[in-house]
């Protein structure tokens, strides 16, 4: 199973020092694939989000994220470490592509907030449709998953989430056959109504509920 260096490092010192800041509780943890590659497609409501999805998994997860963040020296030299890598938002980066591909390729888990950016006001956004092409062009599943904070639309420090997995989308299942832009349109919206049920469902059992306990992985 690839890693990159620091990473098994950085997660176990992670894990007790940050996990206060971002409680969370983990449903549907064994649908994430022990092996093998796949695509986690998630929403994305601020940036503990790769972290609260990093520490539901001793998989290591290859985000995509923006390239801005790299400009920043250190924290460039810290996300690639951690085994993020950089994406040009709305140019159609083919380098990000490539770097997507192989890790695809490796048999590597790649995360993707399909959403393309943070959402502002805790609703979801437009799909992006580079997650189902990765996956048709891989031949990879799609694994859902999505982060509902508890009373409240953003996730806040010290206030618990549900980090949530729904079932695995193979790619014969997104309804691609000919690679069209209709089709990986199509494809996105039905991956972003399966994160959608997923938050539906949390809310409803999160109303049913008087406590939420933390999980650590």
């Amino acid at each position: 199973m690839k890693r990159t260096p620091l990473y098994a490092f950085a997660k176990a010192a992670a894990q007790w020092i940050v996990m206060p800041f971002v409680p969370y509780r983990v449903k549907n943890k064994e649908r994430f694939p022990k092996e093998g590659k796949v695509i986690v497609c998630c929403n994305h409501l601020g940036i503990s989000d790769p972290l609260r999805l990093g520490f539901t998994q001793h998989r290591q997860i290859f985000f995509m994220s923006k390239a801005e963040l790299f400009d920043i020296k250190p924290l460039g030299w810290l996300l690639r470490a951690l085994g993020a890598f950089p994406v040009h938002r709305g140019k159609g980066d083919v380098n990000a592509i490539d770097s997507a591909s192989e890790l695809l390729q490796e048999g590597c888990a790649l995360g993707i907030f399909i959403e393309g950016t943070r959402s502002r006001d805790g609703e979801f956004g437009q799909p992006k449709a580079g997650a189902v092409m990765l996956a048709y062009n891989n031949h990879a599943p799609i694994l859902p998953a999505c982060i509902t904070p508890v009373g409240s639309k953003k996730p806040r420090l010290f206030h618990k989430a549900v980090v949530s997995f729904g079932e695995l989308i193979q790619p014969e299942e997104l309804g691609i056959e000919h690679g069209a832009g209709l089709e990986f349109r199509n494809a996105s919206r039905l991956v972003m109504g399966k994160i959608r049920e997923l938050r539906e469902r949390d809310l409803l059992e999160l109303g049913q509920e008087e406590s939420l306990p933390e999980h650590i992985a």
